[in-house]
């Protein structure tokens, strides 16, 4: 006997539709075991790189190498790292990059996509168009340096801000959101005598926190992670963020300055130094995700589906 709706309620506490079969042991077990599979598969690294970075020179020296059963923890590396030398610096450069350039990112892209999104908008079309040839064709890398240092932007934290700052994808997923928002609340601001600027201020930006905190984080994981960049625009190794120190730390076995000493007399072991760079640089994309993970199916999906 079927339900409201042709639908077969009490199936384990929720409504099914009379199409879908229940599940079968079987089936429940194996997706369980699947789910427990790719749950290893993510933490067990992660797990690794912690516990090297907490561990000793001995028990790195015991294990040959990556740790994975913990015996002893200790900070060391974080303390050296974090003492004001070569990380610390790129770590507050990184941070300052993050920061400014997801302000000044979003904020363009705010703009851009609000003015997009309004159909009477001057040269409405014809930007558009152009924005989106732009995600198909490319002028290259050479242009591109070319411009920058043309520009005077070459050994200046700009150059690590202003080549990246747009992306026309998050723009389209914005003008996506804000076409959707109700018309009527638009039309009735600007009858009560509200300018563009109030209207995208109190009322289009309340109604897509969503997609601007989705849009906020990929922004700022794009800063975050970015290094190539720095690796081209910018020679002063004391310029170069996080990202850049943990590439020359991990791929081609720099000693950071200022520990050499420590780890040649064995006080340090140089894989402990990597692990902790790599945890350090994975540190705010693992906080800030879960605040964010709530929004992605209104945010982003509803934005790509409308637009």
């Amino acid at each position: 006997m079927t339900g409201v709706a042709g639908i077969k309620p009490g199936t384990r506490g929720r409504l099914r539709p009379v199409w879908e079969e229940d599940p079968t042991k079987a089936g429940l077990a194996s997706k369980g075991v699947v789910l427990v599979l790719a749950c290893l598969a993510v933490l067990f690294p992660l797990w690794v790189v912690v516990v090297t970075s907490l561990s000793s020179v001995r028990t790195i020296t015991d294990a040959g190498g990556l740790v994975v059963i913990p015996r002893g923890i200790t900070f060391v590396a974080y303390q050296e790292l974090l003492g004001g030398g070569q990380v610390t610096r790129a770590a507050v450069i990184s941070i300052c990059v993050t920061v400014v350039g997801t302000l000044f990112s979003m904020a363009v892209s705010i703009m851009c996509a609000y003015g997009l999104s309004r159909p009477g908008s001057v040269l409405h079309r014809p930007l558009l168009l152009f924005m989106l040839a732009t995600m198909f064709f490319g002028a290259g890398l050479i242009p591109t340096y070319l411009v920058v240092q043309g520009l005077g932007l070459t050994d200046s934290y700009l150059a690590l801000i202003l080549p990246s700052a747009l992306n026309v994808f998050n723009i389209l997923v914005l003008r996506a959101f804000f076409m959707s928002t109700a018309q009527e609340l638009v039309e009735s601001a600007r009858i009560d005598g509200a300018g563009d600027f109030r209207i995208l201020w109190q009322i289009i930006m309340p109604l897509s926190r969503a997609v601007i905190a989705v849009i906020t984080l990929f922004y700022a994981v794009g800063y975050w992670s970015a290094w190539f960049n720095a690796s081209i625009y910018i020679s002063d190794p004391e310029m170069m963020p996080l990202q850049n120190v943990m590439n020359q730390l991990v791929l081609k076995q720099e000693r950071p300055t200022g520990l050499t000493q420590v780890i040649n007399t064995g006080q340090l072991s140089l894989l402990a130094i990597q692990m902790a760079v790599m945890v350090l640089a994975l540190i705010p994309v693992a906080f800030l995700s879960p605040f964010v993970q709530k929004h992605f199916k209104e945010g982003m999906l509803t934005g790509a589906v409308k637009g």
